[in-house]
């Protein structure tokens, strides 16, 4: 249902990855990109990786391609992957989301007050969005 709603409303193709899988690897290797300024690059480059391409992004070899793809150094990729600092800002973020009650991806959070969850309709994003403006 999820793959024929992203054809008819956006025109997108999906061929999900395999379900089940430990993204936090991913989330980890995110955070690295950050730090280098290129986190929304290889956020991008494993949505399309996963939700298109069918590919597993908790596989080390996987996540090595994408960031250098991207541009990101792999020479240390190990060392990222294990990294204490990362996987504790990933631990923080779920703590946050844990706090805000997220229940569901995607979450979207508009003016730090209107949660919407779960893959929604245009005109939803688009009643938020103005009743913000109203508010404003």
């Amino acid at each position: 249902m999820l793959e024929k709603r992203a054809h008819e409303q956006y025109g997108l193709t999906m061929n999900a990855g395999p379900f089940g899988i430990d993204s936090r690897p991913a989330l980890i290797v995110e955070k690295y990109a950050e730090t280098q300024g290129k986190g929304e690059a290889f956020h991008k480059a494993v949505m399309l990786a996963y939700w298109q391409q069918a590919r597993s992004i908790d596989e080390q070899a996987v996540l090595k391609e994408i960031a250098e793809q991207v541009g990101l150094s792999t020479e240390n990729f190990d060392d990222v992957l294990a990294s204490p600092s990362f996987d504790e800002e990933v631990s923080a973020d779920v703590e946050l989301a844990r706090e805000y009650g997220l229940t569901g991806v995607p979450a979207l959070i508009f003016a730090d007050r209107y949660l919407v969850v779960g893959a929604q309709p245009f005109d939803t994003f688009k009643q938020v969005v103005e009743k913000i403006l109203e508010e404003a």
